[in-house]
């Protein structure tokens, strides 16, 4: 009866640990770990299906699973730095808690892998863009004239323009998009805001991301752009946008926003406007420009 009872309390402990499963979420990243012995999978088909089997397995043994993004190359950096055997399980999964508290990961939710790995990929560009954006204005150090942290000021100014932005917005949800050009790639960051008639609602990480790519724009006076599109029951769906500069954003004009919208972006060709919806004239939410003085 008491191994019996033992064996019951292992299982419910067992339901109450939480795991994570680094994953290697294309070809390229499984050929590179097809050079350790010890992985011991030929195809990455089969690897998946396996990798799906064994988080169903868990979910439906009410076990919390954790998915994170598994990249062969910071793997071996981590092997090197910790003097660990790159070919061997148990090095794995140290590597794998580690990207469990530092990388981007999403909880399995039952959701199909196929549905999970893009999301997977989108978080891990997610935390890159900001990372990087992040370094960059930390490294902007102070202005020459005036001493100020140009970096700091930016994201100051980034954060008050987006508030009135959300306050000049018509009612309904708002989909924001901020975009940065310039090297190496063209950063890009996107706000959801959710209006359900007495407040608004939105992800303080998301809002974070958003503010620090528009702060970099600003700050590096690099080309770019902020679209919103707000969306709400019973009427056309409103988008606007704004062209960036450094002393803040240039409204686009209504034809601009729909040459935007309606233009491939790839080849130029023309696309057929989507019905209800106009295409607008924002505010104009410019300052005055700064004295050359105080120009960052």
């Amino acid at each position: 009866m008491a191994h019996t009872d033992n064996r019951t309390m292992r299982r419910v402990l067992h339901r109450e640990i939480a795991g994570t499963i680094g994953l290697l979420t294309d070809e390229h990243d499984f050929r590179a770990m097809r050079r350790y012995r010890s992985f011991t999978f030929a195809d990455h088909a089969t690897y998946l299906k396996q990798v799906e089997a064994l988080l169903r397995t868990r979910a439906l043994q009410g076990s919390h699973t954790t998915v994170a993004l598994f990249d062969p190359e910071e793997y071996a950096e981590f092997c090197t730095q910790k003097g660990l055997d790159p070919d061997h399980p148990s090095s794995r999964t140290r590597f794998t808690a580690q990207i469990a508290l530092t990388g981007p990961t999403l909880p399995y939710d039952g959701r199909p892998l196929a549905d999970l790995l893009p999301a997977l990929v989108d978080e891990a560009v997610r935390q890159a863009t900001w990372e990087y954006a992040t370094t960059r204005l930390a490294r902007l150090g102070a202005c020459t004239s005036c001493g100020e942290d140009i970096g700091r000021a930016a994201f100051t100014r980034a954060a008050n323009l987006l508030v009135r932005i959300l306050d000049t917005a018509p009612p309904g949800n708002r989909h924001l998009v901020c975009s940065v050009t310039g090297p190496p790639e063209t950063l890009i960051a996107a706000l959801h805001i959710t209006d359900d008639g007495a407040a608004l609602e939105l992800d303080e990480t998301e809002a974070l991301e958003f503010t620090t790519v528009l702060a970099l724009g600003l700050a590096t006076e690099s080309p770019g752009g902020l679209v919103i599109r707000a969306s709400a029951p019973d009427t056309p769906d409103r988008v606007y946008g704004w062209r960036m500069r450094a002393y803040g954003l240039e409204p686009l004009t209504a034809g601009e926003v729909f040459d935007a919208y309606c233009t491939d972006v790839e080849s130029g060709d023309l696309i057929s406007p989507e019905s209800n919806v106009d295409y607008c004239a924002p505010p104009d939410l410019r300052e005055e420009k700064p004295t050359p003085g105080h120009q960052h």
